[in-house]
């Protein structure tokens, strides 16, 4: 069995996020789509899956042309995907998302349905409560659930757009094992990432995309230095960040006492200064995303103080916050940060702040341009902000921030993006940093807190186990402690 791409064409108004794109997979291989964000890759694989159409082109699996306008269409071919969030009914049951899309008309077989579960589940080791709801499973549970599903539904073909994206490292070592079993049983997996390390450690054969097109292939193991320079055209050189003098302090954290559902944090204590930038490392929900909605006005705490600038604002709400210089970027871009179905131009439009009850279109597309230009967004005005690749939902995240902002706070600022693109991102906030603005962030790469953070504040289970200075601390040391555990 094999699949062919056959010059495959697909724009989104002015945008080419497919110029021709031709691709061949073999059957028992794992085939790497390698790219940085925007070069059209996830397009690629919706068109494969039927999610999307193209404007032309062809797709030919084991021999047979597919004509694919839908999800069901690919599924009855034998080609599932799994998407970057994965496409799950978070109120629904674990039982109730497993068998959408499984037929069985007016009645459904649920005693049957729970067995095929348990059964495929326990094929790759993975273990579901059938009757929790979906919105309880993490990202990486979630991940599990929809292939063991795509697998049940009679997928041949599986694809696996940014899959380690907001996953713990043991479920990415648990995924991957699931990915090489898959391949060596006869099917195609189609693995579509930017992150090298990843496509080196799993793939057999990688083909790398740049704005729209395949620009080459290579058979793996191949040169970092190869595959970096067809992804962006040239050879990445990096910079040490130097950080200016610091000022005054801009938060005040004082003996605060947080709860979210059922983490209840210690007392935390932090201060963060002008120019400074302080990471926040730990295991998800260990409450480094506590503390900093704390500190943006969005979780009231229940005891201790929150001072900005000097000024107590404890228990005051967002909009305070916002006007004494605070602003939050949240992970989730799409379910926090951005509105589906408005344009950039409408978010650069609400990002202004304006209340006047007419609305200039002209003058706000114009906007639109302006920061589509000055913060390189691969996009229109009239684009959508779902339509846009996560790094360019990010770069519209950062050109929607004010300019006068204090204090930056940001959950995985560069989670998803290519290595450019992220580059990109610490070279913007660097910018604002070396004008006074304070920065503070969540991160689950090691190699991000120790190059780019002042201090690390490390998290364990609800409470600050410690706090570093980045330049004298180590990726082992910072590893241990996040596991909650001194370095011996």
């Amino acid at each position: 069995m094999s699949l062919e791409l056959l010059d495959i064409h697909k724009s989104f108004g002015q945008v080419r996020a497919n110029d021709g794109v031709s691709l061949t997979i073999e059957a028992g291989t794992l085939h790497g789509l390698l790219g940085e964000n925007g070069a059209g890759k996830s397009t690629l694989m919706k068109i494969l899956s039927g999610f999307i159409s193209a404007d032309s082109g062809r797709i030919v699996l084991d021999g047979a042309p597919l004509r694919l306008s839908s999800p069901r269409d690919g599924i009855r071919a034998g080609i599932g995907m799994l998407h970057q969030d994965p496409l799950l009914f978070l109120p629904f049951s674990v039982l109730d998302n497993f068998l959408l899309g499984g037929g069985g008309g007016l009645r459904v077989d649920r005693d049957a349905g729970r067995r095929a579960l348990e059964e495929t589940a326990g094929r790759f080791g993975f273990a579901f409560d059938a009757d929790a709801p979906a919105r309880s499973l993490t990202v990486g549970e979630r991940q599990q659930l929809e292939i063991v599903r795509l697998l049940w539904l009679g997928a041949r073909v599986l694809i696996l757009d940014e899959p380690t994206t907001g996953i713990s490292a043991t479920q990415r070592t648990t995924l991957f094992e699931v990915l090489r079993s898959l391949a060596a049983e006869g099917m195609i997996v189609a693995f579509v990432s930017h992150k090298l390390e990843e496509v080196e450690e799993l793939c057999d054969r990688v083909t790398v995309m740049r704005k729209g097109r395949v620009v080459g292939e290579s058979e793996m193991p191949a040169p970092a230095e190869r595959l970096v320079e067809m992804m962006f055209g040239r050879v990445l050189a990096e910079s040490e960040p130097t950080p200016p003098p610091f000022g005054e302090p801009v938060l005040e954290v004082g003996g605060v006492t947080l709860r979210e559902r059922t983490l209840t944090t210690s007392e935390l204590t932090l201060s963060v200064r002008e120019g400074e930038i302080v990471g926040l490392a730990g295991l998800e929900g260990s409450g480094q995303r506590m503390l900093l909605r704390a500190a943006a006005g969005l979780l009231p705490p229940m005891s201790g103080r929150v001072r900005v600038r000097g000024r107590d604002l404890t228990g005051r709400g967002y909009r305070e916050f916002l006007h004494a210089g605070i602003h939050y970027l949240p992970a989730g871009r799409l379910e926090e940060g951005l509105v589906r179905g408005l344009t950039v131009a409408e978010h650069v439009l609400l990002a202004r702040g304006e209340m006047d009850f007419f609305i200039d279109g002209a003058a706000a597309r114009e906007d639109a341009r302006a920061a589509i230009a000055d913060y390189a967004i691969v996009g229109a005005p009239e684009s959508t902000a779902e339509s846009l690749s996560g790094g360019n939902q990010q770069r519209l995240l950062l050109a929607m921030t004010p300019l006068d902002v204090r204090l930056l706070l940001m959950e995985h600022p560069t989670r998803g993006l290519d290595i450019e693109s992220a580059d990109w991102v610490w070279t913007r906030l660097l910018e604002r940093r070396d004008t006074g603005t304070a920065i503070v962030f969540a991160s689950a790469d090691l190699d991000e807190l120790l190059r780019y953070s002042d201090r690390i504040v490390v998290f364990f289970s609800g409470r600050a186990l410690k706090v570093l200075e980045a330049r004298e601390t180590t990726g082992e040391e910072l590893g241990h402690l996040i596991g909650g555990r001194e370095l011996v």
